[in-house]
């Protein structure tokens, strides 16, 4: 039986469907101004290059964090930086789906080279950044990276720490070293931490540390981004 009619009324639809998309967004330009998370172009919350730019972006970045292999979809620079920003601080939540995408990419890279199922267990977020965001950015990155996959929060922060950003490395290694605390759920279970972006690694280093400690098995990390320097510290 000839499908050509049904292809061809799919490839329609999908033409109309991005059309209405597009008016759509248009029409709450008007009425919510919203300016790119990319580039700073009115109407739109990522504008097409910028979009084209995030996904020209992803590949599987593998490097090491010390003992513990590293993998990363986007390298934390150019249009990913200020989107990722966006996302982060500046409650621009609908820039979800567009870096969910390539977290999904990291964490099937990495769970193809795990020899057991891991427990996913996100980094943990300062209580006082969420009261300010009123959402958790991994989380929500997470919750549309795999949906249906449980990703624990079997970590937090057992002292106050400081915001990372802006601290040099040193700092940022004192900022957080021996402050997390694992739950009793990381024990004999291998663990695959997820972060949204590591720059010195301080944070996962402190994160294995603290599974370690707790009886855990940490064995690897998966980020959406990395900082450029690190890329070619493996193939």
């Amino acid at each position: 039986m000839s499908t050509t009619g049904g292809d061809a009324a799919s490839a329609a639809g999908r033409v109309l469907g991005r059309a209405v998309r597009g008016a759509l967004a248009e029409a709450l330009a008007v009425l919510v101004p919203v300016a790119c998370a990319g580039c700073g172009r009115p109407d739109r919350a990522l504008c097409v290059p910028c979009r084209a730019a995030i996904r020209r972006a992803v590949r599987v970045h593998r490097t090491r964090l010390g003992a513990l292999p590293l993998v990363a979809a986007l390298p934390y620079a150019g249009v990913v930086r200020p989107v990722l920003g966006a996302f982060k601080d500046d409650g621009r939540t609908e820039l979800t789906g567009v870096l969910a995408g390539p977290l999904r990419c990291a964490l099937r890279a990495a769970l193809t080279r795990t020899p057991e199922p891991p427990l996913l267990v996100a980094a943990p977020s300062r209580r006082s950044a969420g009261r300010r965001r009123g959402y958790v950015p991994l989380e929500l990155l997470c919750g549309r990276a795999v949906p249906g996959v449980r990703v624990s929060g079997a970590l937090r922060f057992g002292r106050r720490v400081d915001d990372q950003a802006g601290l040099g490395r040193a700092a940022r290694a004192r900022n957080v070293a021996g402050a997390m605390r694992a739950s009793a759920e990381v024990a004999g279970r291998a663990v695959l931490l997820v972060d949204d972006v590591v720059t010195t690694g301080a944070t996962a280093r402190e994160a294995a540390r603290a599974v370690a400690a707790a009886e855990g098995r940490p064995i690897g990390v998966v980020a959406l981004a990395l900082t450029p320097r690190r890329h070619d510290a493996t193939p």
